[in-house]
């Protein structure tokens, strides 16, 4: 039996077919949205396995893989925006997606990698300083502010993967550490700007560029296991340093900006 189908709308135009979306996006416009996601989800894979490289013992693997999540998490936001996913699949939140994807890459595998490499103490102390970073991160995705309308983080962005990276690299003691650690999980709750490099307008094209070769020099280093040479060691914390100090320059600017267009506004209404 012929089931009653509803004639097509009036607005619909003769040879109309299933290719165009509703929003009037194509299928392959929408496969490449749901692709980008795919992209974005495979990090809770890669999270998997830089913990079971930890378990196992393979280090080296497993800083591997957290470079491919660094490149997946520097692109996909790249690949939404040129995809257009937040029209053409309008039901699917992907920025949820991605605070899971990056907590779970970011903060839970890093800090399970520290604590099978042997860079937390035993004892209550060893899992207390494994905890900080897990409840501070919680904390901080949970934020609706964590990402400012002009495209900052607030508050240290959780990069515990990049935390765990030097401590293995450098191959610090466990009271540095510790230290680091408790430091990271303060600033966590300190209200500094820090740059979000694909997003940040000011000296975007200098932030990129020194990214990517930070990057180089994560790799460099990871081949050079265990002996890091010394000027890549530098060049690689030189990155570091530019983005810790752009970051709060940044933040002591804007606060003299809002409270100086603040006094303006109250002498005009005075």
């Amino acid at each position: 039996m012929r089931e009653n189908v509803a004639p097509p709308a009036a607005s619909e135009a003769p040879g109309t077919t299933d290719a165009a979306a509703p929003g009037g996006f194509s299928l392959g416009m929408r496969l490449a949205g749901a692709a980008v996601h795919l992209y974005t989800a495979s990090g809770t894979v890669l999270g998997l396995l830089i913990v079971l490289a930890a378990f196992e013992g393979a280090v080296v693997t497993a800083l591997w893989l957290g470079l491919a999540t660094l490149f997946v998490d520097g692109t996909d936001g790249m690949l939404a925006r040129r995809f257009r996913v937040k029209e053409t699949i309008p039901w699917f939140d992907g920025a949820r997606l991605d605070d899971i994807v990056d907590y779970l890459t970011y903060v839970f595998a890093p800090v399970v990698l520290l604590w099978t490499t042997g860079h937390l103490p035993d004892g209550a102390i060893g899992w207390t300083l494994a905890a900080l970073p897990l409840l501070a991160s919680s904390y901080q995705f949970c934020r609706v502010d964590a990402k400012t309308s002009d495209h900052f983080f607030l508050g240290f962005p959780s990069y515990w993967n990049v935390v765990a990276f030097y401590v293995i690299v450098l191959d610090v003691s466990d009271l540095v550490t510790g230290v680091t650690i408790v430091v990271f999980a303060v600033l966590v709750f300190v209200p500094i700007r820090y740059l979000y490099p694909s997003r940040t307008r000011a000296l975007q094209g200098l932030t990129l560029d020194l990214t990517g070769m930070w990057l180089v020099t994560y790799a460099v280093l990871v081949v050079q296991l265990p002996d890091p040479n010394p000027v890549v060691v530098a060049l690689s914390l030189g990155y570091v340093v530019y983005y810790s100090g752009l970051s709060v320059w940044m933040t002591v600017r804007g606060a003299r900006r809002r409270r100086t267009a603040g006094s303006v506004e109250s002498g005009q209404r005075g």
